[in-house]
């Protein structure tokens, strides 16, 4: 279950602003809204008009990382642009230094980097680096990136930037703020999303539209895949650095809409509302249960359940309450906390199960750690049977992609049939929606996923076809240290 056991734990969230009178305030309305997106910590960095930076960082919540006193000395800097950054570790550990954005004195100039994503290439690139002197202050691979610009030879900090990119592979999701200009970037296959909007005559960047809505910013549009924009005093222009290998093909991470992102955040051509409902409604027509009521998992699989008990004809009621002064379950990052968590944060509401066959409805089953306290707490409130569907395939193999769920051990569908994740979690019948009724509802054809999979989509987690093969950072040949790059060849973008 994706909230409650062993969530998929997505990296982190991006907002930034350009050209604005009082960006430190909107980037932290930004980063409120996507608090979703990440909740060890929290960072702003500020650019003044005369081209200088600073930043702030901290650890747990927006609130908590970013009180007012240090909102207070960025403020007093009167700057005119700011980035900020919300994170939960997928590579480094928790803790202050992995935290951004990262502010590095380059010989381009100072500049503030974050990052939402996982290079797959990191620790080659790492070895690289530190053999050529680079000394790393964090763990994280984000910090990979801000050396790979300094060892580019361009004086401009924008062409290192982009030079830089060819050496990256994996997803990335990135916001450069340099003494200039704002650069707002996307993997060739734009696993992890990225979006544009304007406020008056202020450029905004966010990881979600949610947060372009927070802010009052008329959007934009997507940033492409493969695309770096850059935004300046000359306003905003769009480059084509890169394609991927495979022709056109996207492959925007399935889980943004599973799960990530929020319901209200527009995404693929819709919102994500709508496609959850989708899947809902599409599951009942494929896993019908034999039950009395239906009930979602708080909070991102209450679109997905209204939908499976609409297509039913069956009362979709409130038979679990949130405590919503308890983080999500995956802010824990040790298995205990977070299954300790789970009594906290959820309650089943007796009324509405008892003596009743319930069909629980929830996004996605990952790790599977608690999702029998889930089923024990039904129980403890009296439901005669409980029938889990889940609104995605099974979760099958590990991602490297900004999602922690690296190892397959820890997941749960890996090697069980599902009788046997049935009998484990202890519930009357258990079924998954297929990934062709999954992306049906993401609006691609299903022939598709037969015949090659998605070419829209990144389908790895459920059927193992990586977009950007995984590489092994302790078996793969070393590279040398001399970091060679292809050349760069940009495309304006109308």
């Amino acid at each position: 279950m994706a909230e409650l056991s062993g969530a998929p734990r997505e990296a982190c969230g991006i907002f930034a602003v350009w050209n604005h009178p009082e960006p430190v305030g909107l980037v932290l309305r930004g980063l409120y809204a996507l608090q979703h997106r990440g909740q060890e910590s929290a960072g702003v960095a500020v650019r003044t008009p005369a081209g200088e930076l600073a930043v702030e960082r901290g650890m747990g919540l927006v609130g908590e990382a970013l009180p007012p006193e240090r909102l207070a000395r960025l403020r007093a800097l009167a700057p005119d642009a700011a980035l900020g950054h919300v994170r939960y570790s997928t590579s480094g550990a928790s803790r202050l230094e992995n935290a951004q954005p990262f502010l590095v004195r380059l010989h381009q100039g100072a500049s503030a980097l974050a990052h939402n994503g996982e290079l797959v290439n990191a620790g080659r690139l790492r070895r690289a680096l530190e053999r050529r002197g680079s000394i790393f202050r964090s763990e994280s691979d984000s910090e990979v990136i801000a050396h790979l610009v300094a060892a580019r030879p361009e004086p401009d900090l924008g062409a290192a930037f982009l030079e830089a990119l060819h050496m990256l592979q994996g997803a990335f999701a990135l916001a450069l703020l340099g003494p200039s200009a704002l650069w707002a970037v996307r993997d060739p296959y734009g696993i992890r999303p990225l979006t544009l909007g304007r406020l008056g005559p202020a450029v905004v960047v966010a990881s979600e539209s949610c947060a372009l809505d927070a802010v009052g910013a008329e959007p934009l549009g997507e940033v492409r895949p493969g695309e770096a924009v850059e935004i300046g005093p000359g306003g905003l222009r769009r480059l084509r650095y890169a394609r991927p290998q495979e022709g056109d093909r996207e492959a925007l991470c399935l889980f943004e809409l599973i799960y990530l992102a929020r319901p209200d955040t527009l995404l693929a051509g819709g919102d994500v509302h709508s496609f959850r409902k989708r899947s809902g409604r599409l599951l009942a027509r494929e896993a019908p249960a034999a039950a009395d009521v239906v009930v979602g998992v708080p909070d991102s699989s209450l679109s997905a359940a209204s939908g499976y008990a609409e297509a039913l004809g069956l009362p979709y009621e409130m038979g679990l309450v949130r405590n919503r002064y308890v983080g999500r379950t995956f802010i824990e990052p040790e298995e205990a906390g977070r299954d300790d968590r789970v009594r906290l944060k959820l309650n089943a509401v007796r009324p509405v199960v008892a003596g009743r066959r319930v069909a629980l409805v929830d996004d996605s089953l990952v790790r599977g750690t608690t999702a029998r306290q889930i089923v024990d707490l039904l129980r403890a409130a009296g439901a005669a049977e409980v029938h889990l569907r889940i609104a995605s395939p099974p979760f099958r193999f590990p991602c490297r992609y900004g999602i922690d769920a690296s190892k397959r051990g820890e997941l749960f569908a890996a090697g069980r049939t599902r009788e046997a994740m049935r009998a484990e979690l202890g519930v009357e019948s258990l079924a998954f929606l297929s990934l062709e009724g999954l992306l049906e509802a993401a609006g691609e054809s299903a022939s598709r996923a037969g015949a090659g999979g998605s070419r829209r989509f990144c389908t790895a987690c459920f059927r193992g076809d990586y977009p950007v093969p995984l590489l092994d950072d302790e078996e793969a040949a070393e590279p040398g240290s001399a970091l060679p790059l292809p050349p760069l060849r940009l495309e304006e973008v109308s």
